[in-house]
């Protein structure tokens, strides 16, 4: 009898992990409106904060906190004139931004921060 019963409870499990293994895409989970730094769900804008002496991943961080995740992706371009790459964000400093502070951020709003690296003057 015990060997029946660990034959079903094996069938359980391997029919409970093929059919519960599906893929789904994947999408941000739906912050609560009413949390902080949330807009209403008919505004979907925030103030844009003044991000200018940030490190880069801080900015980002920062804007990613305000939206509840809902803007994401931010851009950036090295105002070296010598078109690097910001592949570790924590090594660059902001010295523009696209909107100004206090400006809408909505969630098609393309942000962009003009950087250089950290312990280089900005122009």
């Amino acid at each position: 009898m015990r060997t029946i019963a660990t034959i079903v409870s094996v069938a359980c499990v391997v029919a409970a992990v093929t059919t519960g293994c599906e893929t789904t895409p994947f999408r941000n989970p739906s912050p609560d409106p009413s949390s902080p730094g949330s807009a209403t769900p008919a505004a979907r804008q925030w103030p844009m904060p003044d991000l200018v002496g940030k490190d880069l991943q801080d900015a980002q961080d920062q804007i990613q906190k305000l939206t509840g995740d809902r803007v994401f992706y931010t851009r950036s371009h090295d105002l070296s004139g010598q078109g690097r790459n910001q592949v570790v964000d924590a090594n660059w400093k902001v010295c523009t931004q696209n909107i100004a502070p206090g400006g809408a951020v909505t969630m098609t709003a393309k942000i962009d921060f003009g950087v250089v690296k950290t312990g280089e003057s900005c122009p």
